[in-house]
């Protein structure tokens, strides 16, 4: 039986990020069959080590953002360090790394040096504000470039301050699109007149450009959208309902088709006649009112009630689940969103899954999250033909 290593096998790329944007978006990469080297600072490695939950000494992180991938520890201010590194790139696919701009070239190891030594390179950059513009020099990290998109005024109450999300959701999405990126560039590579390129990105454009309806409504309306609790100015009913069973539940109608099948499931067909609720564009200008009578026709549910009910009429409806509901809901377990993997000191631990699911390809996990430095003589010797005297003595130079 053929082996099935995922869709980007034989890509190898070195991952020269720290934290979450760019090495998550590595490591979705890793998932569906690139080799990545993890390249880190000897010593002290990725500062994601040192980030909580931990359990113990043990980071909680890591074994899900960092698997897949192997770890060479190299110090890239170092001229030993810089030489191993263009080694590495003459014989790699793609250089992702999250340096605040202009840190490669200052170290004598930018893109247009790498590019010399291998015409056919990716490099992809990231930054909080990307590698050009007014404010392309600050540092950057994922709570303030959230503040900066535009996606934090959004949240929270009105007589409240603006709220950030609760954990780095802008530096997932940024990394999704760092995969997206160097997936888009390899393509083009491969074509007939394709080449290697740079590909930039600032954190805050990620979830920026998700926000079409900002925009668009600004420019032409000149509305400025004020934070809310939930979603408003688009469709109504719409937000959290509490069921009679004290469950928290998220329901939204996004079409006219949607709450009519819900008008039919609450017998109150009579709303469907109503001006103040027959279309969506009306009902927002009631959406106090038309969330009013929809929540409190929801407390004469339970949650499994309302669940099954609204299932049956097509009405979009699911429950606000916290995590220890998750790992007991049967979908999830039959989508393998959480799989499990051996761990060197933990024994097992549990991770999410890996998506989208390839038919014909699919991702998988080839190897857990590495320890430091784990991969050095691997690398050094089985890919670049270091001898073990000549191993010793870039550990005795402190270059690995």
């Amino acid at each position: 039986m053929k082996q099935l290593t995922g869709p980007l096998s034989g890509v190898r790329i070195l991952d020269l990020s720290t934290m979450i944007a760019a090495p998550f978006g590595a490591t979705l990469l890793g998932d569906f069959g690139a080799e990545v080297i993890k390249v880190e600072m000897p010593g002290s490695g990725d500062s994601l080590r040192g980030m909580g939950p931990f359990k113990g000494e043990e980071p909680l992180r890591w074994p899900g953002l960092a698997r897949n991938k192997k770890s060479l520890t190299l110090d890239l201010r170092s001229e030993e360090g810089k030489e191993i590194l263009k080694k590495l790139v003459a014989k790699s696919d793609v250089v992702i790394e999250n340096f605040r701009t202009g840190t490669l070239e200052k170290w004598g190891i930018g893109y247009d040096v790498l590019k010399e030594i291998n015409k056919d390179i990716i490099m992809m950059r990231v930054t909080g504000y990307g590698q050009t513009g007014p404010n392309s020099h600050k540092a950057g990290f994922g709570t303030p470039a959230t503040a900066y998109s535009g996606f934090t005024y959004l949240h929270g109450y009105t007589d409240r301050p603006p709220i950030s999300p609760s954990f780095s959701l802008l530096d997932y999405i940024t990394g999704v699109y760092v995969a997206f990126g160097v997936a888009a560039a390899l393509y083009h590579r491969g074509t007939e007149e394709g080449q290697g390129q740079m590909i930039d990105i600032g954190l805050y454009e990620s979830v920026f450009r998700m926000m079409e309806f900002l925009v668009t409504d600004y420019d032409q309306n000149g509305k400025i959208k004020e934070r809310s609790p939930g979603l408003s100015g688009h469709s109504a009913p719409a937000g959290t309902f509490q069921t009679k069973d004290k469950h928290w539940v998220v329901l939204v109608t996004s079409s006219d088709s949607t709450f009519n099948r819900l008008a039919k499931a609450m017998n109150r067909e009579d709303m469907l006649e109503d001006e103040r609720f027959y279309t969506n564009s009306v009902r927002l200008e009631h959406f106090e009112l038309t969330n009013g009578i929809v929540a409190d026709w929801i407390k004469q549910f339970t949650r499994d009630e309302l669940q099954d009910l609204l299932d049956e009429y097509g009405v979009p409806v699911s429950p606000i689940n916290s995590i220890k509901d998750i790992f007991e809901d049967e979908h999830y377990k039959s989508r393998e969103n959480i799989i499990e993997m051996d761990h060197p000191r933990l024994g097992k631990v549990k991770v999410p899954g890996i998506v989208p699911k390839f038919s014909e390809t699919p991702g998988r996990i080839q190897r857990g999250a590495p320890d430091l430095g784990e991969h050095n003589e691997d690398i050094l010797t089985g890919l670049l033909d270091y001898s073990e005297e000549e191993i010793q003595q870039l550990k005795e130079n402190k270059v690995l």
